[in-house]
């Protein structure tokens, strides 16, 4: 069977600039939680999606914040979706599917810690981490851990990664860290593009490796003089960029894989639609517990 593991931070995101507004019966704005909803119906509408869990940013800062102070926070977002997340994690969790709301952690890392956890068990013929998201790509791993745009029926495996960005899943925090993920809110290192760090790193791998020889960089002298005094200039700030980039695998996840079987949504599901003002959407249910 396969696992699906869902970024349910991204989904919100893009269901909150996709699907129409709404307003519940207490008048809150809620298009982006049912927006969510019918994307996960959808996946459920596949007979190969039998297990799933959704990892949520139930608050966006975490540990990284006290890393970095300019990594990533509420700061700036929108409250109509910051006010949607505790919803959205109860609409998803009342559909039946298994939700983990980081507090401490990011929603990535709690992917990253599933498919470490899940890629050894048999009976996982494949791991489908259903996100954009650049960081997920170094948990991909040959056929068997792939990355699925599903908004652009995209689906990259270990060579689809190193097609894409020039690096192996595993140079892939030395890759973002170089360049800079100003989705995560760091900046990378001055010079560091994407082309001339991939072709530093698919050789290189890491950036411990990369030689203090201009010669040896596979660039222009005179490029790669500018790019290695940048990186000898602000070598903390990109060792600490990759420690950001890096996903954990140790988060706290309880549910075994048994837990994640989809089994249909909880008679609660009705109540939640009706008060969400969207009673429709429970004709599309196709399994109730």
């Amino acid at each position: 069977m396969k696992l699906h593991l869902v970024d349910g931070t991204y989904e919100l995101f893009r269901a909150h600039f996709g699907a129409p507004p709404k307003k519940s019966a207490s008048g809150q704005e809620v298009g982006a939680t049912l927006g969510l909803v019918r994307s996960m119906m959808l996946l459920l509408s596949d007979p190969e999606v039998t297990h799933v869990a959704v990892a949520f940013d139930h608050v966006i800062e975490s540990f990284r914040n006290k890393m970095y102070k300019g990594y990533k926070s509420s700061a700036g977002v929108d409250s109509v979706i910051l006010n949607q997340f505790a919803l959205a994690e109860k609409a998803v969790s009342a559909l039946g599917l298994a939700v983990w709301p980081m507090v401490k952690f990011e929603a990535d890392d709690a992917i990253a810690t599933a498919v470490v956890k899940f890629k050894k068990s048999r009976s996982v013929e494949q791991i489908v981490i259903c996100s954009v998201d650049k960081d997920l790509t170094q948990m991909v791993d040959g056929d068997r851990v792939v990355c699925w745009d599903r908004r652009r029926e995209i689906v990259l495996n270990e060579t689809g990664v190193t097609e894409k960005f020039g690096v192996s899943p595993k140079s892939m925090p030395d890759f973002l860290a170089l360049v800079g993920d100003s989705a995560d809110g760091y900046p990378g290192i001055q010079g560091w593009g994407e082309k001339s760090t991939a072709t530093v790193l698919a050789k290189y791998k890491h950036i411990e490796a990369i030689p203090s020889d201009p010669s040896k960089l596979g660039l222009g002298l005179g490029r790669a003089t500018t790019l290695l005094e940048n990186l000898q200039t602000n070598y903390k700030n990109a060792l600490l960029f990759r420690e950001l980039s890096t996903l954990r695998t140790d988060v706290p996840l309880k549910e075994t894989l048994a837990d994640l079987k989809w089994q249909g949504a909880y008679p609660r599901f009705k109540k939640l639609c009706a008060e969400l003002g969207e009673e429709r959407i429970l004709e599309r249910v196709r399994k109730w517990r």
